[in-house]
């Protein structure tokens, strides 16, 4: 086993077995953005696509031949060659030869079953397809990444013969033999065991890399095992999306091996691009990131309990790991009513460094926010508005608006396409009224659309406010439509995200508090960037 230096190479596969999770879907310019993306934190080879089998990729790496990349490479994704015609024949690997990427990544079958019942190929056949497909590759000027696909299954049903297909893919050439966990179902020992095995045979003349899947919860697991063996090679997607449960998550394996596990994986300094790099991935493939993702969730360095709050201001080691701003996150502390005063006093102090804990405002915010609790409030997922309440209580905050009445209808009988219901707004700005209308997919859209109309032409600034996301809760479930609703609005202007949150047994006044505490959040903090602009 050659284990030369502590260096691992990561192989993207956002781009093609990413594409194939539930949701996703890229267009050439997501793609080159995503690509971006990776090459600016270090990521070493892009697996960008099947250009074989999708119109779309050959079109994105026609396109991606302009782009300069400082650190990534572009990989081709293919499979190795038809069992009834040659690789010079083949329509597949012209098409990969047809991308001009310096790299292919090809995938071959380990497992017999997979031999014989899929592709109705002979054992023998599929040797010959591995070893013929990489060699053709190989003096076409290529360099190739062998994916065995299905090893472990493949190495559990008849190990000698999963060997031999490695072996073919060595004798054709290939310069990394990728250990697949297709099925996502190894369990760690297993893993350990036979990447070992693979190691001590091949990684003297090929590097050996590992490509797993998150079936069984255990893709990041098995991956670090895999390196812990020898392994110098590790795939995934930069979230972890992908086919099924998907794939093993990159953030959070880049993260361990190069904090935990002293591996470099990307440039040291890279690491802090971890958490933003992540953000602006998932941005571009319209998903949320999972809050509780290790690293780069929103709630990996959140803190809720007072006694937790109190000992990570005093020294944050006391309940964190690592600092957050190592990989580019940030500390958050949880507003709620197990929150300590320690924790409070600390997000007063933002608007007002001359709070102290004897402060009478203190006890003031805690008996309000106790209370609006005792109302169905929830302010540990609503960090807009519970900063707007702060404000208010200690004579920070100026309405930018005094309203007069809104309504919403839906529309009847026959509604246009995407117009469902309708609003109207009254409001008044420093004496001057202001009646607007908005229509849109439901009464909430509306609604917004006509706030945003009606005050556009006083604040600019909120037409950069977008809605992503809206949640609705019923709190009481035994009153039926009398019952009382809480609703969370997040939202963001390409900078910043914000939650707001509201509460009545309407459920439209419920929304409208939230929507205004959203408004309000964006426009006090622009006021305030322009007044530090001033200093």
């Amino acid at each position: 086993m050659n284990l030369p230096d502590r260096k691992i190479e990561i192989l993207d596969s956002t781009l093609r077995d990413g594409a194939q999770g539930e949701g996703i879907s890229f267009s050439v310019q997501d793609k080159i953005h995503i690509v971006k993306a990776l090459d600016e934190i270090g990521i070493a080879f892009i697996e960008a696509g099947n250009p074989g089998s999708n119109p779309k990729d050959m079109e994105f790496f026609q396109a991606a031949k302009k782009l300069k990349l400082k650190n990534a490479r572009l990989c081709a994704f293919g499979s190795t060659r038809r069992r009834d015609v040659s690789s010079a024949e083949d329509l597949n690997v012209q098409s990969l030869l047809a991308a001009e990427t310096e790299d292919v990544v090809i995938f071959g079958k380990s497992w017999k079953f997979q031999v014989t019942e899929i592709l109705r190929a002979t054992p023998e056949e599929n040797i010959k397809m591995i070893y013929e497909t990489i060699a053709f590759l190989k003096e076409s000027g290529r360099n190739v990444i062998y994916d065995a696909e299905h090893f472990f299954t493949g190495y559990e049903d008849d190990k000698d013969y999963a060997m031999l297909t490695l072996q073919a893919a060595v004798d054709g050439g290939a310069s990394v033999l990728t250990l697949c966990e297709t099925k996502g179902g190894c369990m760690l020992s297993r893993c350990s065991e036979i990447s070992k095995v693979v190691c001590e045979k091949f990684g003297a003349k090929v590097k050996i890399g590992i490509h797993t899947h998150d079936d069984s919860g255990l893709a990041v697991a098995n991956s670090l095992i895999a390196v812990e063996n020898g392994v110098r090679h590790v795939q995934g997607t930069f979230l972890g999306f992908g086919e099924r449960t998907g794939n093993a998550n990159l953030a959070v394996i880049i993260a361990n091996l190069q904090l935990k596990m002293g591996y470099e994986c990307i440039p040291p300094e890279n690491i802090a691009l971890l958490t933003p790099i992540a953000k602006r991935i998932a941005e571009i493939s319209n998903i949320m990131i999972n809050p509780g993702v290790p690293y780069v969730g929103s709630s990996a360095f959140s803190h809720k309990a007072g006694m937790h709050i109190d000992a990570v201001l005093k020294n944050p080691t006391a309940y964190e790991h690592i600092a957050p701003e190592t990989v580019g996150n940030s500390r958050v502390f949880l507003m709620s009513e197990v929150a300590g005063r320690s924790m409070i006093i600390e997000k007063i102090k933002k608007f007002d460094p001359t709070i102290t804990k004897s402060s009478p405002v203190v006890a003031d915010i805690i008996k309000k926010v106790k209370d609006l609790e005792l109302e169905g409030y929830q302010f540990e997922g609503a960090d807009g508005s519970f900063e707007l309440l702060v404000r208010k209580t200690i004579g920070k905050y100026q309405p930018f608006f005094k309203l007069h009445y809104y309504q919403t209808n839906g529309v009847n009988p026959r509604p246009e396409d995407g117009v469902c219901a309708c609003a109207q707004i009254k409001l008044e700005v420093e004496g001057q009224i202001e009646v607007t209308a908005g229509d849109g997919d439901g009464p909430v859209n509306a609604l917004d659309i006509a706030l945003r109309k009606a005050l556009c032409r006083f604040y600019p600034a909120v037409e950069t406010i977008r809605l992503i996301d809206y949640k609705v809760r019923v709190l009481d479930g035994r009153s039926a439509t009398a019952s009382r609703v809480r609703v969370l609005i997040e939202s963001s202007d390409s900078v910043e995200t914000w939650t707001t949150v509201g509460v009545s047994c309407d459920i439209m006044e419920a929304s409208w508090i939230a929507l205004v505490d959203s408004f309000e959040y964006k426009l006090i903090k622009d006021v305030e960037q322009r007044y530090k602009k001033l200093l």
